[in-house]
Order: structure tokens, then sequence, then C-alpha cells
């Protein structure tokens, strides 16, 4: 019996849904931090609320407040749980090449014209998108099995301009580990190493003594 042609829409669909997300009722959390920026240390606290807008107290230095402060935006935005037609529904899908890993490439129109991606083993490999005036592409090489759906843990990411296809920045390579708390999975360490004109540059944001916030009751 031949089986059945699972259709572009669908198997990326799977991939998405696959994601580790965090469900509507997530409390929020605090945690201390230690940031490592070469050879420099600082330490305070963060607080993610439950409507995943992040804070960061005790760190004097601007920019590394605003360093940590991106890192805990950009873990949380993509914890938010959205439905695959809240994304995706105004986008188009069709099948581009398959890769000697076996990843399959998904080509992307519609209201995402000109974003492709690649799905492996029922997780997104390669992200290439347009957002906010340049090209991002990344591509993961490992990621974390939480039985609730994957977590990427090695990746990089670099940044083109999506008109002359030149080079934005260095590009970064990622680690990121997580530890459940409660019933969540939390990220408790992430090491970013961005090669920049030859020179490479390390950050590591250790999070550690991680508490979820109570949850409110309602009623």
């Amino acid at each position: 019996m031949v089986g059945v042609q699972i259709s572009a829409r669908d198997l990326f669909r799977a991939a998405y849904e696959n994601r580790y997300t965090w469900e509507h009722n997530f409390p929020g959390y605090t945690a201390d931090i230690t940031f490592k920026q070469d050879d420099q240390v600082f330490t305070g606290s963060v607080r993610v609320n439950r409507d995943l807008k992040a804070e960061v107290f005790d760190v004097e230095d601007e920019q590394a407040k605003q360093a940590i402060h991106s890192q805990l935006w950009e873990t949380a935005i993509h914890r938010i749980r959205r439905t695959f037609e809240e994304t995706h529904g105004k986008n188009t899908f069709s099948f581009g090449e398959t890769d000697e890993t076996g990843a399959v490439e998904i080509l992307m129109g519609g209201k995402a014209e000109g974003d492709r991606y690649k799905v492996r083993d029922n997780e997104v490999s390669l992200v290439h998108r347009h957002i906010h005036g340049v090209v991002v592409t990344i591509n993961t090489f490992s990621s974390h099995h939480t039985g609730e759906g994957y977590l990427s843990h090695r990746y990089d990411s670099v940044y083109h301009d999506p008109k002359t296809g030149e080079q934005k920045g260095g590009k970064s390579e990622f680690e990121d580990n997580y530890e459940k708390v409660g019933d969540y999975f939390i990220l408790t360490r992430r090491v970013i190493e961005t090669e920049t004109e030859g020179k490479v540059s390390v950050q590591e944001f250790i999070f550690s003594n991680v508490q979820l916030l109570e949850a409110v009751a309602l009623g």
C-alpha cells in the first residue's frame, strides 16, 4: 500500500506544533543572573512576569542590563503558545530541495513571501526569514527533547541585507541549556560566541535560583 503524500503545509505544521512552548497560565519566574562578557562579570536578578515581560534588577551597567533583558525577551517570545493558524494562516507552503541530511526545504508564499525553512525529524532545522528590514538565517544543529516538544540546544545565526545580500554584523554560535522548574523548562545557561572580522567575543548568561511566581487564583 502506498503511503499518503504529506503536504508541505502539514509537514511544517507538525514541526511547528512540536516546539516546546508555555501554556497560557504560565506564572512567570524570578532568577539570579551572572552575565559574563569576555573578561567582565555582572550580577543581579531578573523577573519574567506571567505576561512574559522581563525585568532586570541590580545591574548598574546599562549595556549589560540591556543585553540581559534582550536575551530574556528573546527566550520568552519563543515560548509564547500561538496556534498554527494565528501565526501562519495567511502563508502558503511548497516543497523545495531535500539536502544531504534529509532536511526538507519549505518555501513560503503569501504574507511570508521569500521566507524559507527546513524540516528534519519533525523539527525546524533552518529558519531564513525577513524581519525588521534584515534577513536572519538560523541553522539548528542539536535540540533538547522535553517530552512536551523540542528546544534548540546548539544553533547559529547570521544577518544579511535583504537587497544586497551583504552580511550585517558577525556570525553568532549559541548553546542553550534548560532545567525543569515545577512544570516548566526554563533557560538556565546561554553561551553566545560571535565572530566579527576575525575576533571572537563570548557572552555567557547563567540563570540560577530559578523560582516560579505564585500563580494567581482566578475566580
